[in-house]
Protein backbone atom coordinates (compact mmCIF):
# COMPACT_ATOMS: atom_id res chain seq x y z
CA UNK A 1 0.00 0.00 0.00
CA UNK A 2 2.81 2.53 0.89
CA UNK A 3 5.08 3.67 -2.31
CA UNK A 4 7.71 5.38 -1.09
CA UNK A 5 10.18 4.24 1.32
CA UNK A 6 12.28 6.84 3.12
CA UNK A 7 15.69 5.28 2.67
CA UNK A 8 15.26 5.76 -1.08
CA UNK A 9 13.46 8.97 -1.54
CA UNK A 10 16.17 10.38 1.10
CA UNK A 11 14.60 14.21 2.12
CA UNK A 12 10.53 13.84 2.46
CA UNK A 13 9.39 14.86 -0.56
CA UNK A 14 7.55 18.07 -1.44
CA UNK A 15 4.51 18.10 0.02
CA UNK A 16 1.17 18.20 -2.77
CA UNK A 17 -1.27 20.24 -1.64
CA UNK A 18 -5.21 19.52 -2.48
CA UNK A 19 -5.42 20.65 -5.99
CA UNK A 20 -8.27 18.71 -7.59
CA UNK A 21 -9.08 16.31 -5.08
CA UNK A 22 -12.73 16.23 -3.09
CA UNK A 23 -11.46 16.72 0.73
CA UNK A 24 -14.68 15.08 2.24
CA UNK A 25 -14.10 11.97 0.24
CA UNK A 26 -10.61 11.81 2.09
CA UNK A 27 -11.73 12.71 5.37
CA UNK A 28 -14.45 9.97 5.02
CA UNK A 29 -11.78 7.64 4.21
CA UNK A 30 -9.52 8.67 6.24
CA UNK A 31 -11.85 8.58 9.02
CA UNK A 32 -13.17 5.53 8.57
CA UNK A 33 -9.62 4.19 8.92
CA UNK A 34 -9.62 5.43 12.26
CA UNK A 35 -12.65 3.65 13.71
CA UNK A 36 -11.00 0.20 14.00
CA UNK A 37 -7.87 0.58 16.51
CA UNK A 38 -10.80 3.50 17.88
CA UNK A 39 -12.70 0.97 18.97
CA UNK A 40 -9.82 -1.72 19.84
CA UNK A 41 -7.81 0.01 22.27
CA UNK A 42 -10.82 1.90 24.01
CA UNK A 43 -12.68 -1.42 24.79
CA UNK A 44 -9.67 -3.15 25.87
CA UNK A 45 -8.94 -0.04 28.22
CA UNK A 46 -12.34 0.24 29.59
CA UNK A 47 -12.53 -3.42 29.89
CA UNK A 48 -9.31 -3.35 32.17
CA UNK A 49 -10.46 -0.10 34.28
CA UNK A 50 -14.09 -1.97 34.90
CA UNK A 51 -11.91 -5.30 36.56
CA UNK A 52 -9.68 -3.08 38.07
CA UNK A 53 -13.14 -1.09 39.93
CA UNK A 54 -14.14 -4.74 40.50
CA UNK A 55 -10.65 -6.27 42.15
CA UNK A 56 -10.76 -2.73 44.14
CA UNK A 57 -8.24 -1.52 42.42
CA UNK A 58 -9.47 1.48 40.59
CA UNK A 59 -7.72 3.83 42.49
CA UNK A 60 -3.88 2.12 41.95
CA UNK A 61 -5.47 1.66 38.24
CA UNK A 62 -5.74 5.47 37.98
CA UNK A 63 -2.48 6.59 38.72
CA UNK A 64 -0.88 4.43 36.47
CA UNK A 65 -3.33 5.79 34.05
CA UNK A 66 -2.56 9.16 34.65
CA UNK A 67 1.31 8.25 34.71
CA UNK A 68 0.86 6.62 31.20
CA UNK A 69 -1.05 10.13 30.32
CA UNK A 70 1.61 12.27 31.47
CA UNK A 71 4.16 10.01 29.51
CA UNK A 72 2.14 10.10 26.18
CA UNK A 73 3.94 13.21 25.07
CA UNK A 74 7.16 12.17 25.13
CA UNK A 75 6.47 9.07 23.20
CA UNK A 76 4.27 10.79 20.70
CA UNK A 77 7.76 13.01 19.71
CA UNK A 78 10.23 10.02 19.49
CA UNK A 79 7.99 7.95 17.63
CA UNK A 80 7.35 10.84 15.43
CA UNK A 81 11.03 11.74 15.14
CA UNK A 82 12.95 8.33 15.21
CA UNK A 83 10.69 6.02 14.13
CA UNK A 84 8.43 7.78 10.98
CA UNK A 85 11.06 10.16 10.00
CA UNK A 86 13.85 7.70 10.40
CA UNK A 87 15.37 5.92 7.27
CA UNK A 88 15.19 1.80 8.00
CA UNK A 89 17.86 1.01 4.51
CA UNK A 90 17.50 -3.27 3.78
CA UNK A 91 21.29 -4.07 4.11
CA UNK A 92 22.20 -5.46 6.94
CA UNK A 93 20.99 -8.38 9.84
CA UNK A 94 17.74 -9.51 10.75
CA UNK A 95 17.55 -6.54 12.97
CA UNK A 96 18.01 -3.99 10.14
CA UNK A 97 15.91 -5.88 8.13
CA UNK A 98 13.11 -6.01 10.90
CA UNK A 99 13.19 -2.44 11.01
CA UNK A 100 13.50 -1.86 7.42
CA UNK A 101 10.23 -3.82 6.81
CA UNK A 102 8.27 -2.52 9.64
CA UNK A 103 9.47 1.54 8.93
CA UNK A 104 11.00 2.03 6.43
CA UNK A 105 7.43 2.52 4.07
CA UNK A 106 5.95 4.77 6.95
CA UNK A 107 5.34 8.33 7.01
CA UNK A 108 6.87 9.33 3.50
CA UNK A 109 3.88 8.70 1.14
CA UNK A 110 1.78 11.19 4.29
CA UNK A 111 4.21 13.69 3.69
CA UNK A 112 4.23 13.64 -0.19
CA UNK A 113 0.28 13.69 0.17
CA UNK A 114 -0.95 14.93 3.38
CA UNK A 115 -4.48 15.09 2.49
CA UNK A 116 -4.38 11.65 1.22
CA UNK A 117 -7.21 9.92 3.20
CA UNK A 118 -4.65 6.52 3.03
CA UNK A 119 -1.92 7.87 4.55
CA UNK A 120 -3.36 9.18 7.67
CA UNK A 121 -2.41 7.56 10.23
CA UNK A 122 -4.38 5.37 12.86
CA UNK A 123 -5.01 1.96 10.87
CA UNK A 124 -3.43 -1.23 11.86
CA UNK A 125 0.03 0.24 12.46
CA UNK A 126 0.06 -0.26 15.66
CA UNK A 127 -1.16 -3.80 16.12
CA UNK A 128 2.38 -5.62 16.36
CA UNK A 129 3.60 -2.82 19.03
CA UNK A 130 0.30 -3.94 20.70
CA UNK A 131 1.00 -7.86 20.29
CA UNK A 132 4.59 -7.29 21.93
CA UNK A 133 3.80 -4.57 24.85
CA UNK A 134 0.61 -5.97 25.82
CA UNK A 135 1.51 -9.39 26.80
CA UNK A 136 4.94 -8.20 28.59
CA UNK A 137 2.38 -5.60 30.53
CA UNK A 138 0.57 -8.87 32.18
CA UNK A 139 3.68 -9.67 33.91
CA UNK A 140 4.05 -7.58 36.73
CA UNK A 141 1.73 -6.66 39.11
CA UNK A 142 -2.39 -6.68 37.69
CA UNK A 143 -3.34 -3.27 37.09
CA UNK A 144 0.24 -1.50 36.82
CA UNK A 145 2.19 -1.71 33.91
CA UNK A 146 -1.18 -3.01 31.90
CA UNK A 147 -2.91 0.17 32.45
CA UNK A 148 -0.17 2.15 31.74
CA UNK A 149 0.35 0.59 28.29
CA UNK A 150 -3.52 0.58 27.70
CA UNK A 151 -3.32 4.01 28.23
CA UNK A 152 -0.91 4.71 25.82
CA UNK A 153 -3.21 3.06 22.93
CA UNK A 154 -5.61 5.24 23.78
CA UNK A 155 -3.90 8.32 23.69
CA UNK A 156 -2.71 7.12 20.63
CA UNK A 157 -6.63 7.37 19.80
CA UNK A 158 -6.52 10.16 20.71
CA UNK A 159 -3.68 11.49 19.32
CA UNK A 160 -4.77 10.03 15.69
CA UNK A 161 -8.18 12.16 16.13
CA UNK A 162 -6.49 14.85 16.88
CA UNK A 163 -4.17 14.56 13.53
CA UNK A 164 -7.22 13.70 11.63
CA UNK A 165 -8.80 17.39 12.60
CA UNK A 166 -5.55 18.94 11.70
CA UNK A 167 -5.29 17.96 8.20
CA UNK A 168 -9.02 18.17 7.80
CA UNK A 169 -10.79 20.41 10.43
CA UNK A 170 -10.47 24.03 11.63
CA UNK A 171 -11.95 24.13 15.41
CA UNK A 172 -12.08 27.99 16.30
CA UNK A 173 -10.30 27.53 19.40
CA UNK A 174 -6.83 29.17 20.02
CA UNK A 175 -4.97 26.15 21.09
CA UNK A 176 -6.26 23.87 18.21
CA UNK A 177 -5.47 26.31 15.92
CA UNK A 178 -2.04 27.08 16.87
CA UNK A 179 -1.38 23.39 16.97
CA UNK A 180 -2.71 23.21 13.35
CA UNK A 181 -0.61 25.64 12.18
CA UNK A 182 2.44 24.04 13.94
CA UNK A 183 1.52 20.87 12.42
CA UNK A 184 1.14 22.52 8.70
CA UNK A 185 4.20 24.17 8.96
CA UNK A 186 5.89 20.68 9.71
CA UNK A 187 4.25 19.83 6.53
CA UNK A 188 5.83 22.60 4.61
CA UNK A 189 9.31 22.43 2.43
CA UNK A 190 11.36 23.99 5.54
CA UNK A 191 9.17 22.06 8.31
CA UNK A 192 10.10 18.17 7.93
CA UNK A 193 12.46 18.21 10.74
CA UNK A 194 11.25 20.49 13.03
CA UNK A 195 8.00 20.46 15.35
CA UNK A 196 7.68 16.78 15.48
CA UNK A 197 4.82 16.74 18.41
CA UNK A 198 1.94 17.37 17.48
CA UNK A 199 -0.82 17.70 20.51
CA UNK A 200 1.70 19.38 22.38
CA UNK A 201 5.10 20.90 21.42
CA UNK A 202 7.07 20.80 25.23
CA UNK A 203 9.58 18.34 23.84
CA UNK A 204 10.17 19.88 21.02
CA UNK A 205 11.13 23.38 22.94
CA UNK A 206 13.47 20.57 25.20
CA UNK A 207 14.91 18.49 22.63
CA UNK A 208 15.76 21.70 20.48
CA UNK A 209 13.22 20.82 17.57
CA UNK A 210 10.89 24.12 17.59
CA UNK A 211 10.04 25.95 14.95
CA UNK A 212 12.58 28.79 14.36
CA UNK A 213 11.97 31.74 16.37
CA UNK A 214 10.62 34.08 13.65
CA UNK A 215 8.08 31.58 12.16
CA UNK A 216 7.59 30.79 15.84
CA UNK A 217 6.37 34.32 16.55
CA UNK A 218 4.18 34.67 12.96
CA UNK A 219 2.15 31.95 14.35
CA UNK A 220 1.19 33.13 17.42
CA UNK A 221 0.84 36.46 15.91
CA UNK A 222 -1.77 35.16 13.75
CA UNK A 223 -4.02 33.94 16.80
CA UNK A 224 -4.05 37.11 17.85
CA UNK A 225 -6.86 38.98 17.68
CA UNK A 226 -7.17 42.38 15.74
CA UNK A 227 -8.16 45.37 17.61
CA UNK A 228 -12.03 45.91 17.39
CA UNK A 229 -12.53 41.77 17.24
CA UNK A 230 -13.70 39.02 19.72
CA UNK A 231 -10.86 36.11 20.09
CA UNK A 232 -12.13 33.70 18.10
CA UNK A 233 -14.54 35.17 16.13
Amino acid sequence: MHRLLKSEVGPFPEPVFPQGIDLEVEERRARARLYPVTVLYTSGFFTLMTLAYRSSRLADSLGFAAMGAASWPLVEYLVHRYLLHGAFPKAGGLLRRSLHRLFDASHADHHARPWDGMYINGHFDTLFAAALMVPLSLLAPPYTASVWVATLFVCYVAEEWIHHALHFGNVRWAYFQYIRRRHLFHHSRHGAGVAYGITSGIWDGVLRTRIPSRERRLLLARLRPRPGTVAGA
